[in-house]
């Protein structure tokens, strides 16, 4: 079996134990060393995968990371573990003092979902602050697998994995970058295609006017190549099986994803928003948290005369939608404390 279909086995098995694991120990256990194994390193090989490995820091003697990989007796990849619900952002620190009086080139930080693996790119030996590389085992892409085939014991090679992550940490820098200016363009992002079609004196003003312009230019973008993906996608598929054609009820409005933008650029100070995702439906448009069903942050009710934003309210048992009319788009923006304080209660429901 191949190096992506064992990820997907490992993803379903994720999904469907996670709730079941209380420990970190259990998270190790039961996602961590399956993925160790899969990568293609021998678990029960205390030579080769070493549980507690000592890396002492300064007057701090005996400091452990729960696994080194290891080759002649040297580490190359340092993995510390959380359980499964912990928020790995706070935890880099530890990581990097493990990494920083070692000799191992590369360090992993893990609660069995999200991976984030890094390097000493800006200063040698030192852990850089940002990974090079990212991913959420739930949702595993192909080009992911491309480069998580560099770390397995097969084909590891220190040179060449530098030289991948070099390059993905600029794409991942680079991708933050668009999206941000996607979401929410600033001055500068404007001002490079003001200059380029307006003739007038670029003005504090222009610059405004010219922002409404280029946020509803960049979602029809958007919009039209989701449409033109779609469209694509349903011709393939007509090809493949004949079938009587049914027209789709949901039509993805201009409208709602602006709204979606909007929410995206509430909720970036909080959390990653790559785990902000749409999903419309023939009544609503749905924004969810890891594209969940049970993590609704809220909903755009758009598709009647009036407009209304659907705010939900989370306690450990239920989540229950509040409607709000909005006079306009920008009102989503009078709500941001509500739509944060949703996010805030997924997370803490998470620890």
């Amino acid at each position: 079996m191949d190096l992506l279909n064992k990820l997907k086995e490992l993803s379903s098995r994720v999904n469907e134990l996670k709730e079941s694991i209380q420990t970190e120990e259990a998270t190790k256990n039961a996602f961590i060393m399956p993925f160790i194994q899969i990568m293609g390193y021998d678990v029960f090989n205390p030579l080769e995968v070493v549980p507690e490995f000592t890396a002492d820091i300064g007057i701090k003697k005996r400091e452990k990371v729960d696994y080194a990989i290891c080759k002649n007796g040297n580490p190359l990849i340092l993995i510390e573990c959380k359980h499964w619900k912990e928020d790995l952002h706070v935890h880099s620190s530890q990581l990097k003092r493990y990494y920083n009086v070692t000799k191992a080139k590369f360090g992993v930080l893990t609660n069995g979902i999200r991976y984030r693996f890094y390097t000493d790119l800006e200063a040698v030996n030192i852990m850089d602050d940002k990974p090079f590389l990212e991913f959420d085992i739930s949702n595993i892409k192909e080009n992911t697998v491309a480069e998580l085939s560099k770390f397995t014991k097969e084909k590891f090679d220190v040179e060449e994995i530098i030289s991948s992550a070099n390059i993905l940490k600029y794409s991942m820098a680079l991708k933050e970058i668009i999206t941000r200016e996607m979401v929410e363009p600033s001055e500068d992002f404007v001002r490079l295609f003001v200059k380029q079609i307006y003739s007038g004196k670029v003005t504090k003003h222009v610059i405004k006017d010219f922002t409404d312009i280029v946020k509803k230019v960049i979602n029809q973008i958007y919009k039209d190549t989701v449409n033109d993906r779609l469209t694509t996608a349903l011709a393939n598929e007509e090809e493949e099986v004949i079938s009587t054609p049914v027209e789709s009820k949901i039509i993805t409005t201009e409208e709602e994803i602006e709204g979606f933008h909007i929410v995206k650029s509430i909720v970036r100070e909080n959390l990653d928003i790559s785990r902000v995702v749409a999903r419309d439906k023939q009544s609503y448009f749905g924004i969810l948290l890891d594209d969940n069903n049970r993590k609704p942050i809220c909903r755009l009710h758009f598709n009647g005369t009036k407009k209304y934003l659907g705010i939900i309210n989370v306690t450990e048992s239920d989540r229950t939608e509040e409607k709000v009319q909005l006079n306009s788009l920008d009102d989503i923006y009078n709500y941001s404390n509500r739509i944060k304080l949703t996010i805030n209660s997924y997370l803490s429901l998470e620890h």
